[in-house]
């Protein structure tokens, strides 16, 4: 019933844990497809050698993650597919509770779960607070309203009808998180993505880790994608724009989505040394500004504010004022 999409290249010292964390599966109709991205170490004999028939083992005709993962979808012989990297390891029940969260409603397009991060000794601050996040993420509503943040989901964990990432348009390749890329364009398509609240996946954190050291998921690629589908959303073309944060970061994030056209009326900040201040002929205001429009025609507001803490705190203020998230407002990473 379920077609698991393997990649891998060069995982001879963790592909035997995760092909071991699916053979342990209490749902066992599956089949595995390791599609070998151009191996130059022992990972496909591993993979040959290993003892499942269900398990097959096939060359990337292509080169690198997004022609392996589209040429895996296209041969899968079963409706629904799950996404696992060849370092990451399946909880026992993963298979069951996605394919029975798909399966009992056909309206879902894909299922993601909660993750746990390992080795604890090598996860930093700032990804453990990612997770943090992402954990918290859990409805279909919380995934859409929070899509501009950071990718809501992780990409090994989730599980999706085949004909529906088909219909989306697959995988594409560009200068971007080809993940992130696919929700964003799911959702954007009114497709419907929800997430497990079970941690069903151990997400492995290492140094080569393709996030680390590929340009494709550096800042500057996320804010250039984030501004793509910010700029497919018509409310940024009728209503006032009203951009919170104009610090120099804050701007430079900014840039992607003013270059498409949508103009801010107004900069927010609570540094008093920016307040009253222009940038590019557009004034600086204090918070304050935002509850007097309140009253009146309510701007939409972009929240670059990307500090956790800070964000949960601009998004109380805004809620306190009037402004509802996602008709008024969106936090943006």
């Amino acid at each position: 019933m379920i077609s698991i999409v393997l990649p891998f290249r060069n995982a001879e010292a963790t592909i035997r844990a995760t092909l071991s964390s699916i053979r342990q599966q209490s749902f066992t109709g599956y089949e595995v497809i390791a599609i070998d991205d151009h191996s130059t170490d022992g990972s496909a004999s591993i993979v040959r050698e290993w003892p499942d028939n269900r398990l097959k083992l096939v060359e990337n005709p292509g080169n690198g993650l997004v022609d392996a993962l589209n040429h895996g979808i296209r041969i899968a012989r079963f409706d629904y597919i799950a996404r696992i990297d060849a370092d990451d390891l399946m909880r026992t029940h993963r298979l069951a509770r996605q394919y029975e969260m798909l399966h009992s409603d056909a309206t879902w397009d894909l299922i993601g779960s909660r993750v746990s991060l390992f080795p604890q000794p090598l996860i930093g601050a700032g990804y453990r607070e990612y997770i943090r996040w992402q954990n918290q993420l859990i409805t279909e509503t919380d995934i859409q309203l929070q899509r501009f943040v950071e990718s809501p989901l992780a990409h090994p964990s989730v599980m999706f009808r085949k004909q529906s990432v088909i219909d989306a348009g697959g995988y594409r390749q560009g200068d971007f998180p080809e993940d992130y890329e696919l929700w964003l364009r799911m959702i954007d398509k009114g497709m419907r993505l929800g997430k497990c609240h079970e941690v069903l996946l151990d997400w492995r954190e290492s140094a080569t880790r393709l996030s680390r050291n590929h340009p494709a998921y550096c800042r500057s690629a996320f804010d250039r994608l984030r501004a793509e589908y910010l700029d497919r959303l018509t409310v940024l073309r009728h209503r006032e724009v009203v951009y919170w944060g104009a610090g120099r970061k804050t701007r430079l994030r900014a840039k992607h989505l003013i270059e498409r056209g949508i103009q801010p009326c107004r900069w927010i900040d609570i540094d008093p040394r920016k307040i009253g201040n222009q940038i590019a002929g557009v004034a600086v205001e204090p918070p304050e500004y935002l509850q007097t429009k309140a009253k009146q025609a309510k701007p939409f507001v972009l929240v670059y504010v990307t500090n956790h803490g800070a964000r949960e705190l601009i998004q109380r203020q805004l809620e306190m004022d009037g402004y509802q998230m996602g008709l008024d407002y969106l936090a943006v990473g």
